[in-house]
């Protein structure tokens, strides 16, 4: 590829794909340049480094991912209903990373431990959604009035250990979906309306 035709895009896709193949910790600038068939110095056009490609990549990892839950935040109907049907959508999704794309998951791990904007837009989102649902909810008469935000806040707070990056390890455990389901049920008995 001509190092002039070179999008952002392709670099982002071939950084994910350079991922895949040698893992967070082997990946290099030059990997990402010979998969494009350019000079790494071409990268740095669109780039300021393999940290901004990696970001980058996971960004639109996590872009995807984020597709089917604002679907799913943006229906009509019960919002207690929509709200678990959120997180079992987020957590079999992650899961699932785990499992089939586990160097891009490894990778979203590492930015989630040493934090990067990607992540910080990924739960500002993920609280949009669950603010729109509290909101929706509130509205319905199910939800206490409360302020959302600071709302979707503390419920992301409450059920990090089923969605952080850094507790995928315990995911797999016999006893996870239940430790969820009661955790799940405190914070709607929490929100529910008296």
């Amino acid at each position: 590829m001509a190092e002039e035709k070179i999008s952002r895009e392709h670099v982002i896709e071939a950084t994910e794909t350079a991922l895949r193949r040698f893992g967070l910790a082997k990946i290099s600038v030059v990997d990402v340049a010979k998969a494009l068939k350019v000079s790494h110095g071409a990268l740095y056009r669109h780039f300021d480094g393999k940290a901004d490609m990696v970001d980058a990549a996971i960004e639109r990892w996590l872009d995807r991912l984020a597709g089917p839950l604002a679907v799913i935040a943006a229906e009509h109907g019960p919002a207690p209903e929509r709200m678990r049907r959120w997180f079992d959508v987020l957590i079999a999704s992650q899961a699932a990373k785990v499992q089939n794309d586990p160097e891009l998951f490894d990778a979203f791990r590492e930015l989630a431990r040493r934090g990067g904007q990607a992540i910080d837009v990924e739960v500002e989102r993920r609280a949009a959604h669950l603010a729109k649902m509290l909101d929706d909810g509130m509205a319905q008469g199910a939800f206490e009035s409360a302020d959302a935000g600071t709302t979707a806040r503390a419920i992301l707070d409450a059920t990090a250990p089923f969605w952080r990056p850094e507790h995928a390890a315990e995911w797999r455990r016999p006893q996870a979906q239940a430790r969820f389901d009661a955790v799940f049920r405190l914070v709607l008995r929490g929100l529910s309306a008296r």
